[in-house]
């Protein structure tokens, strides 16, 4: 017993030695009490910017859809706001275009022009056409692909015609296959070119493309890129022509006898080859240190019979739809995942693009659609008015609308990169 209390005697000193040490060396002390000041400044900053909306996670969405730094501007939901929205007025805009123009054309529900559209975790920049317009001063930037990227482009014409000098010069001159309107104000250029399928095809006419069957020089884009390499900024879009079920690929030139020409049905694979002619361009002439790449992602329809292969869902649709799970059979993914790998090899390869990613958010609006409120090309006879949702249209989009959220989120890129 006299051991083990000598020993516990002997035990308890050297623990009273070593305390003593300890508190011999009031730097320690310090030190804990730095650490605890660095990590309440650390946790203090990310509420500060918690309060300023800017996210640091992934929330949702797809590669590339977000600025670095910065909350999902593609993931959120539809806010009815008949205070602030619509941004312009359709009889006000100089540049409104009939396909478009779907309040002319008899639609009476103008909600449609009120959505606003409200991200998750912060709040899309508000539009300022005089800042778009300083930040484009002596720039070209150019709206290349479809009709849809057309929508988009008379959507930004539009955005900006209130912020243009009341005696601006505000037509649209048309060179090849090239639109543009030029603010000599500004000095810049707001352009689209008509390339449906990017590559060259014997769609490529401006007024007459409506063909079949499609024929498509699948490794040739040459002759659209020349027209618009000198831009500072392209924004990109090809989706909705490659829906065909057949297609016809050319090896060769038009008329030429020793062209090989080939009937291909599998999808996926000539719209990767014609995405990797497009990337291959890019990477080879394209100055990243002068221009700004995006590319859009599919903008959603229905595939169905209207003469637009759509179906007519949209017809007399007066509401968004609210399912949030809702990806509609026309926005297919992979061919949506072709583009973003190729996005992100040219990214590894040091050419950056930004895939504005808005498929989904655009797939709530089927409201949003101009259905029959617009111009038709032929006159429709009364046995075709009998099923008048055979000429529904569902794949563009009435203005104001849908497209000017695109531009809204392309303006953020354009202004804050």
């Amino acid at each position: 017993m006299q051991e083990e209390k000598m020993k516990e005697d002997h035990i308890e000193k050297i623990a009273i030695k070593k305390t003593k040490h300890v508190l011999k060396f009031p730097h320690f002390a310090t030190l804990i009490l730095l650490a605890f000041v660095l990590v309440v400044i650390h946790l203090t900053r990310g509420n500060v910017e918690s309060g300023n909306l800017v996210e640091k996670e992934q929330i949702g969405g797809e590669k590339n859809s977000r600025i670095p730094g910065r909350c999902n501007l593609f993931s959120g939901k539809w806010v009815y706001d008949n205070s602030s929205y619509p941004l312009y007025k359709e009889e006000q805009c100089s540049f409104m275009e009939n396909d478009f123009a779907c309040e002319s054309y008899g639609r009476k529900d103008l909600k449609y022009q009120n959505w606003r559209w409200q991200p998750h975790h912060c709040n899309l920049p508000r539009f300022n056409g005089t800042a778009l317009l300083e930040n484009l001063r002596g720039k070209k930037l150019i709206f290349v692909g479809d009709s849809l990227n057309r929508n988009q482009w008379k959507s930004m014409l539009c955005l900006i015609d209130s912020y243009l000098p009341p005696l601006s010069n505000k037509s649209v001159v048309l060179e090849g296959n090239l639109y543009s309107f030029h603010s000599i104000e500004y000095n810049a250029t707001i352009g689209f070119y008509w390339a449906p399928m990017l590559v060259e095809s014997n769609c490529d006419d401006i007024k007459v493309h409506r063909v079949r069957p499609r024929v498509v020089r699948i490794k040739n884009i040459e002759e659209h890129g020349r027209q618009w390499s000198d831009a500072d900024i392209l924004i990109f879009d090809s989706f909705a022509w490659w829906m065909d079920t057949t297609m016809t690929m050319l090896w060769g030139s038009f008329g030429s006898p020793d062209a090989i020409y080939q009937r291909v049905e599998m999808k996926l694979r000539r719209y990767e080859l014609a995405i990797s002619t497009w990337s291959d361009w890019v990477e080879m002439h394209i100055n990243t240190t002068k221009t700004k790449l995006f590319f859009m992602s599919a903008s959603p329809f229905r595939v169905g019979s209207t003469m637009w292969s759509t179906d007519h869902t949209c017809y007399k649709e007066t509401e968004p739809n609210w399912d949030e799970k809702y990806w509609p059979s026309g926005a297919n993914r992979g061919m949506m995942e072709i583009v973003e790998s190729a996005i992100e090899k040219l990214s590894n390869r040091g050419v950056k693009v930004e895939y504005m990613n808005i498929t989904q958010l655009s797939a709530y609006r089927e409201d949003g659609h101009p259905s029959v409120h617009r111009t038709f090309w032929n006159a429709i006879s009364k046995e075709q008015l009998k099923n008048i949702t055979l000429f529904a249209d569902c794949m563009h989009w009435c203005l104001p609308g849908v497209p000017d959220v695109w531009n809204q989120i392309l303006y953020s890129y354009i202004i804050k990169s």
